[in-house]
């Protein structure tokens, strides 16, 4: 008998304050929950670097950045690979936003964000929307085998906006 696949995990739910982080992005810089107050995020957790599912999963958030850009959105990356296997993919795949390596100790951010896949020593691939006080405003986890797309994505940066713009029109 074959061993089952472990369920995915159920991700933080949305109202959960976002667990606080500080990654890697390079050698030398750092990004913090804090660094990104005021914005909406988008997290997404993957299991490998340079996996064909991983890759075509960025490849599609790469591919649709300005449309999360138009939403006021940043868009991270995260996996448990080292800052330079993130440079070498980013290079090669062209990815024009950060990857965060939750490399050391490995694991931390993807546990505290219930993206963390024990069995085998990888994130989850999760996906999370945080609004621009740092509060879970969509979340999903997918089995690692499965791209989810960004159609959740998008619209809860849709439902952000959309909140959003009655406050921008008080005078």
């Amino acid at each position: 008998m074959a061993p089952s696949t472990p369920a995915p995990s159920r991700p933080l739910p949305p109202g959960t304050p976002a667990p606080p982080f500080q990654l890697a992005v390079t050698p030398d810089t750092r990004v913090s929950l804090a660094d990104c107050s005021g914005s909406p995020m988008v997290l997404v957790f993957y299991p490998a670097d340079f996996s064909p599912v991983c890759s075509d999963e960025l490849a599609l958030f790469n591919e649709l950045l300005p449309e999360f850009h138009r939403h006021g959105a940043r868009v991270f990356g995260v996996s448990v690979d080292s800052v330079w296997s993130h440079l070498a993919f980013a290079k090669e795949r062209k990815l024009r936003f950060p990857l965060l390596a939750d490399f050391h100790p490995k694991g931390e951010m993807s546990r505290r964000y219930h993206a963390w896949r024990e069995s085998e020593g990888v994130c989850e691939r999760a996906l999370y929307v945080l609004d621009g006080d740092g509060v879970v405003a969509w979340s999903h986890v997918s089995p690692p085998g499965v791209n989810p797309g960004v159609d959740g994505v998008l619209e809860a940066l849709e439902d952000l906006s959309a909140r959003a713009a009655p406050e921008e029109a008080r005078p």
